[in-house]
């Protein structure tokens, strides 16, 4: 007699996305500063998951320049890299070009719905901020951002924004000692969506323009700071 399958094999692929993804989103979140380790065994814990899946994702992160190798000791984990001035700048240029237009695309798709999300992200935001809630005011900007990409139909240009972030998102967080860096861009991502609502391309990427520009300047000039010590 034949049984049938009541259960689908695990695909071993599944624990490697999955565990991916998980360091990506920490990473965009800015979960993780500058010069933090990532140790496999650590994350495999918190997942719940074997280290193989772990260090499958890591390396691939590794491989995408995201993260540097960690020495011996670690097991083959890794640690978060702090940009240099000249490489931070870079990472923000891109992002200064291809944001606004992927804010322009969205200005002209976005539903009543999808708006209404971004609003949600955007009062989270300030929540955050007045209550000092570091990790959240992080995850909620992280929303409100790539809830206008996704917004724009552009996958292409939302894969280099992504990359960019994953890259610079840590050395990102030197911007926001006790969060009033976080407070003093606020006004931008109002302004960008006020715009949004009102269908203007032009000005909602202007607004998400400045609000990058604002951002590049404070933390290129704190590294600039550093390196010359």
């Amino acid at each position: 007699m034949i049984r049938p399958k009541s259960l689908k094999p695990i695909e071993r692929r599944t624990l490697w996305d999955q565990a991916y993804l998980t360091l990506k989103a920490a990473l965009l979140e800015g979960r993780y500063a500058p010069g933090a380790r990532i140790i496999l065994r650590d994350v495999a814990d918190e997942l719940g998951i074997s280290l193989t899946p772990v260090r499958d994702a890591v390396n691939h992160l590794i491989a995408e320049k995201v993260l540097d190798r960690g020495g011996v000791g670690q097991g083959g984990g890794a640690t978060v890299p702090l940009l240099d001035a000249h490489q931070f700048d870079q990472l923000m240029a891109i992002r200064a070009n291809l944001e606004p237009m992927a804010t322009a695309a969205a200005a002209r798709l976005a539903t009543t719905e999808e708006l209404e999300g971004l609003e949600r992200s955007m009062l989270d935001m300030k929540k955050s901020i007045e209550t000092a809630q570091g990790a959240k005011y992080l995850a909620a900007h992280n929303r409100f951002h790539f809830g206008i990409y996704k917004i724009s139909q552009l996958p292409i240009v939302q894969d280099v924004i992504e990359g960019a972030w994953l890259r610079c998102g840590p050395t990102l967080n030197l911007a926001l000692p006790e969060y009033k860096p976080g407070l003093k861009r606020y006004s931008h991502h109002v302004d960008a969506l006020n715009a949004l609502k009102r269908r203007d391309a032009d000005q909602a990427a202007a607004a998400i323009h400045a609000d990058i520009e604002s951002a590049r300047a404070d933390v290129y000039a704190l590294l600039m700071e550093r390196q010359t010590k």
